[in-house]
């Protein structure tokens, strides 16, 4: 499956932005879906991720009431809602499809977009 992120740009601290992840090749909803990110000079991180069907979600602490994750099986689109961002949530954003065992782990997702960049300015 071929993962297409897209929907980052620049926004002002307290704004929000989402985020999509198209997939193509495949049918998503055969997979889970997570995002991730990586802030220059640090290890990409875990963000949020969703399951197959969309009935459960999990979140980094530091996400949890801001970002919201989700997804339209139909529309082979995986989304992530940003809200209250910070000057610190800024990033490349990666989307992951997998099966993974340990949803957190990076090294657990099979397939992976290109990045989209979020900028917060302060």
């Amino acid at each position: 499956v071929q993962l297409q992120a897209s929907g980052g740009g620049l926004v002002q601290a307290g704004g929000s932005l989402r985020l999509s992840c198209v997939a193509s090749g495949r049918t998503l909803s055969s997979y889970g879906v997570a995002w991730f990110r990586q802030a220059p000079g640090k290890e990409r991180e875990f963000v949020a991720t969703i399951t197959r069907s969309g009935g459960s979600t999990y979140y980094a602490d530091s996400m949890k009431g801001r970002f919201t994750i989700s997804r339209d099986n139909a529309k082979n689109t995986a989304y992530l809602q940003m809200n209250s961002l910070k000057p610190e949530d800024t990033a490349v954003y990666y989307c992951a499809a997998g099966n993974p065992y340990r949803m957190r782990l990076d090294s657990e997702y099979n397939y992976w977009g290109q990045g989209t960049q979020v900028t917060v300015s302060s």
